[in-house]
């Protein structure tokens, strides 16, 4: 049978002759046994002989001449299969490497061997898959003759590109680049595609001679399985592996899996799209520097939002360069581009805390009392609560685009996708907005402050209704408030009170001892004026119309407006009892601060000394932290979290042990202070209490709330 090529029959009898062989396996030894066995060995050596030369004139035209020739070698194909493996592992890689002899020839040329000529190297693959169609009909489904073609046309493939890459004189062109790239990531899908429908119980031994290198059995399927695992894993770096090593795994994945080509010939662009990158970053800050120049810093009427337009076309930007990158590669080229957006977002921070309006400085500055000083107009202000606005939006998008990232980029780059460095950029920009806002409202005030020193406390005749820079900083504040508290969240909202309460409480505080002189009449008109703005403080958040501030504010208001009341009551205090009066109401004070106060009163320096002498044996019992620090802690940053700011307010210092008497004592003194407030033990009392009487018919107002508090 074999001599006569009567490979069908010989099929037959090889089956038969392996069981029979398998079945004396254990007579081996015995001369007659030993004979035959030798015997048939030479006859499978003539039949392997037979059957690779006539498939050796598959593809010459031969079968179209010899019509019997398809029929014959189909029955050669069964020999085959009763053959060793590896006679069939031959016998297709020589057909692989026939096809693909001239494949090598014409792309290896200097005419195709270039990288705009990548798509032509598929065309030449799937016309070669379509001529061979009906011949390779021939093999059994099982031998998978075109996947293993493909296979080492992709190596190949991969092997030239790689030269030319490598081989160029300059940078290649990127748009070059990415059309190959493109072209070869869709023939990938393609072949994986055509080949994903294959039984996944396919063994090993039939995918590849590297089984045999590696010594695994043909059952072995787990161990298959893990291989191709491995090679899944090897394949998401994508550079710097064992190119050979990946080939062997690749050989040996399951036939059908749906992977196998994915990646094959792509992964050798992954280390030159540097060049891709660099234009992506270069295309992103152009984009950024237009949309920067041509934002109004205003907000569409009628928008919702109260974001600038810039930063949402930013991201929408962002986002299409990462879809067009995460369809070429989701492995460090992604992660490079990643770097890109972290960039360019902290580019566009820089940009918003560059537009933030800024205080005067250098010498002119400091010779006209100016240096730090922020002006702003209304228009600033409403950018300014944009910019928050903005920053908070790039601040939570950022962070969804990170993780959105970390999801579609392969797992080993998945810890490194990071914006947290980003958003603190941006939540550096939300302090310095509202703080920028907050010093914006300061100098506008010091006009007003300027104006309180200038009233003639030392010859005002009677006390009246508010004065005028109270009425000034209520302007002020009408003014602005309405507007930050419909731009502002809650959050920020808060904050801006926070600051702007910790500025303008002590700030009040401080001002009165910039007057030169406060009768016991200035003393009651300032006292009343202290409690006006007191009152208009309280009202900013209604004003604002954000009804949800925290209780803290109004606590650390009161707290901070008291100090002056104190400061006031200590003014028009009697000239015997001002030292205790001062030490009750004001523990925290200072011997110079008391001193300063003695000198408002009007008193000379020669009647200043026993008072300051009785004060200084006394004040060596209390505690003396400085009165200019403010006595709650403000927040130097706004929250991150929604939840609204806190004030957390400190204890009053409290005054060292003392006998029961002087507590009783300083009960007395408070007493007595109280009823300062009320206009009592004053030269003007029936003048005052004249003034307190015409109030009576009034609904409100400051006056009427000073004595109803």
């Amino acid at each position: 049978m074999a001599s006569k090529r009567q490979y069908k029959e010989a099929a037959a009898q090889l089956e038969a002759v392996n069981q029979l062989c398998s079945h004396f396996e254990t007579y081996r030894d015995v001369p007659k046994i030993s004979e035959l066995r030798e015997k048939f060995k030479n006859i499978k050596k003539i039949l392997k002989s037979h059957v690779f030369s006539d498939f050796s004139s598959l593809g010459t035209g031969k079968e179209v001449e010899e019509t019997n020739l398809l029929q014959q070698l189909t029955d050669a194909c069964l020999v085959v299969d009763a053959l060793e493996p590896s006679v069939r592992e031959e016998l297709v890689r020589n057909l692989c490497n026939k096809e693909l002899t001239s494949y090598r020839q014409i792309f290896e040329g200097a005419e195709l061997a270039k990288l705009d000529k990548t798509e032509r190297r598929y065309a030449w693959i799937k016309r070669r898959l379509r001529t061979n169609e009906e011949i390779w009909k021939i093999f059994p489904s099982a031998w998978h003759v075109d996947y293993l073609l493909c296979i080492q046309f992709c190596k190949l493939t991969r092997t030239q590109i790689m030269d030319i890459l490598s081989n160029l004189k300059e940078k290649p062109d990127v748009a070059t680049l990415l059309l190959a790239l493109q072209r070869t990531l869709e023939f990938e899908e393609e072949m994986a595609e055509k080949f994903s429908g294959g039984t996944a119980s396919t063994h090993d031994k039939e995918l590849g001679s590297d089984v045999e290198e590696t010594g695994l059995g043909e059952s072995n399927k787990q161990i298959v399985l893990d291989i191709r695992k491995k090679y899944e894993k090897k394949l998401a770096v994508q550079h710097g592996g064992d190119e050979a090593e990946i080939d062997k795994q690749r050989d040996l994945s399951v036939h059908g899996a749906g992977f196998n080509f994915r990646g094959i010939v792509s992964s050798c662009f992954e280390s030159h799209l540097t060049v891709y990158i660099e234009l992506e970053e270069k295309t992103l800050m152009e984009h950024l520097e237009k949309l920067v120049q041509e934002e109004t810093w205003e907000t569409e009427e009628g928008s919702q939002t109260n974001i600038l337009s810039s930063s949402m076309q930013l991201f929408l930007i962002i986002r299409r360069s990462l879809k067009r990158c995460s369809a070429l590669t989701k492995s460090q080229t992604l992660f490079n581009l990643f770097e890109v957006f972290q960039r360019i977002l902290k580019a566009y921070a820089t940009k918003l805390y560059a537009r933030l309006p800024k205080g005067g400085t250098g010498i002119v500055a400091a010779a006209t009392g100016t240096d730090g000083q922020i002006k702003t107009s209304d228009r600033d202000e409403r950018m300014i609560c944009y910019i928050v606005n903005t920053a908070e939006y790039c601040h939570k998008t950022s962070g969804e685009l990170a993780e959105n990232i970390s999801k579609i980029i392969d797992p080993s780059f998945a810890d490194k996708v990071d914006m947290s460095e980003v958003q603190d950029e941006f939540s550096a920009v939300i302090t310095k907005a509202l703080v920028t806002l907050v010093h914006g409202l300061e100098t506008k005030f010091d006009a007003e402050m300027t104006a309180m020193t200038r009233v003639p406390w030392a010859t005002l005749e009677s006390v009246g209704d508010q004065s005028e820079y109270v009425n000034g900083i209520n302007s002020i504040l009408s003014s602005s408030i309405p507007v930050l508290g419909s731009l502002l969240s809650t959050t920020y909202f808060q904050f801006f009170l926070d600051k702007l309460a910790a500025s303008l409480g002590p700030r009040f505080f401080l001002n009165i001892f910039k007057c030169k002189h406060i009768s016991e009449t200035g003393a009651q008109q300032m006292l009343l004026d202290t409690q006006a703005v007191k009152t208009i403080l309280l009202e900013i958040p209604t004003l604002g119309k954000q009804a949800t501030v925290a209780t803290s504010y109004s606590k650390f208001v009161s707290r901070e407006m008291s100090k002056a009341e104190a400061l006031l009551k200590v003014i028009l205090s009697p000239i015997d009892s001002v030292a205790s009066t001062y030490r009750a109401l004001l523990p925290e004070g200072t011997p110079a601060e008391f001193q300063r106060i003695l000198d408002l009163k009007g008193l000379k320096k020669a009647d200043q000394q026993a008072i300051l002498g009785d004060f200084n044996k006394h004040n060596t019992v209390i505690r003396h932290p400085s009165v200019v620090a403010p006595s709650v802690a403000i927040p130097s940053a706004p929250p991150s979290a929604p939840a609204a700011p806190t004030v957390t307010a400190t204890s009053t210092p409290s005054i060292n042990v003392a006998p029961s008497a002087a507590i009783s004592s300083r009960e007395d003194v408070l007493t007595r202070a109280a009823a300062l407030g009320r206009g009592a033990a004053t030269t003007g009392f029936k003048r005052f209490l004249a003034l307190t009487e015409a109030a009576k018919d009034r609904k409100d107002g400051p006056f009427r709330k000073l004595f109803n508090p």
